[in-house]
């Protein structure tokens, strides 16, 4: 069976997840002939909860519903933010955890035909996972990346939503792992960079904060969006969202990756190039104040 199991983190109450708006015990049992399972067909939002409340909750919203729109999903009436809000900060209460906590919102279509569903009807399952730090903060240890060359990511749309086809992430991180990395780069099909295992990322060279364009393949990160905003209102850095090739890496004056939940992660080492911190410091400061 396919079962969704959310960690108590060492706490003794029995936890919950939501299903479709039901609080129902953690190892809730989904059919083997769901179509998450059998195909991928499911797309998700990670998001951040900090003193009950849900961290840039618009965006996480209309992300949401720009993937299941591209992918086709019939999107129930209900589903308006207010709804999503609730339904999350509710499983949060319940699970003691609200003061921070990490949300996997994961949507899939009903189970039913093979390729071609029998209908575009969803199902959803929220867990929350307690988190041990409200605000974000940089960790002042070493973290060397290495380029995943194994597979590469497609310039489409398909590549910049959050669905749960994640092969190219999982193998790279098997492959970072057995080689001692703590992340790695992924390339498109045009030998650039898109984006890390875990997040977008970010290049601090002549003066200017660089990220890939969404259009290279990238995700369309929420902390992504923030951290744009941040640098240009906050900081007075020039910013260019522009292509980045692997060998700018090596020019690089600073490397960080962003997502929703480490806010932004410095990368200390790439090959024999080593990077300080001074924008992902300046950046941080700024963002645990929107919080």
């Amino acid at each position: 069976m396919n079962t969704y199991i959310c960690h108590a983190h060492k706490r003794d109450f029995f936890y919950m997840i939501n299903f479709n708006g039901t609080l129902v015990s953690q190892d809730l049992q989904l059919s083997v002939n769901n179509r998450a399972f059998l195909y991928g067909d499911g797309v998700f939002e990670t998001i951040k909860v900090v003193n009950n409340s849900i961290l840039f909750l618009e965006d996480h919203y209309f992300r949401l519903m720009s993937s299941m729109r591209i992918v086709r999903m019939e999107i129930p009436m209900n589903f308006t933010l207010e709804y999503l809000e609730e339904q999350i900060l509710n499983l949060v209460r319940t699970n003691n955890c609200e003061s921070s906590a990490r949300i996997r919102f994961s949507v899939f279509r009903n189970q039913g035909g093979f390729y071609l569903p029998s209908d575009n009807t969803i199902s959803f399952v929220i867990q929350s996972f307690e988190l041990p730090n409200k605000h974000y903060f940089l960790e002042e240890k070493p973290y060397k990346i290495e380029l995943y060359k194994d597979f590469y990511v497609t310039k489409h749309l398909l590549s910049t939503i959050k669905t749960t086809n994640k092969m190219i992430h999982i193998t790279g991180s098997i492959f970072a792992k057995e080689n001692g990395y703590n992340n790695c780069l992924l390339l498109n099909d045009s030998k650039n960079i898109t984006e890390a295992l875990q997040g977008n990322i970010f290049m601090v060279l002549d003066g200017k904060l660089i990220t890939p364009p969404i259009s290279e393949g990238c995700q369309n990160g929420i902390m992504r969006k923030q951290l744009i905003a941040l640098a240009k209102n906050k900081i007075n850095l020039k910013v260019e969202e522009e292509i980045i090739s692997p060998f700018d890496l090596q020019k690089a004056d600073e490397l960080f990756i962003s997502n929703v939940i480490i806010g932004i992660q410095s990368i200390t080492k790439y090959r024999k190039k080593e990077y300080d911190n001074p924008i992902a410091k300046e950046l941080i400061s700024y963002l645990n104040e929107l919080i």
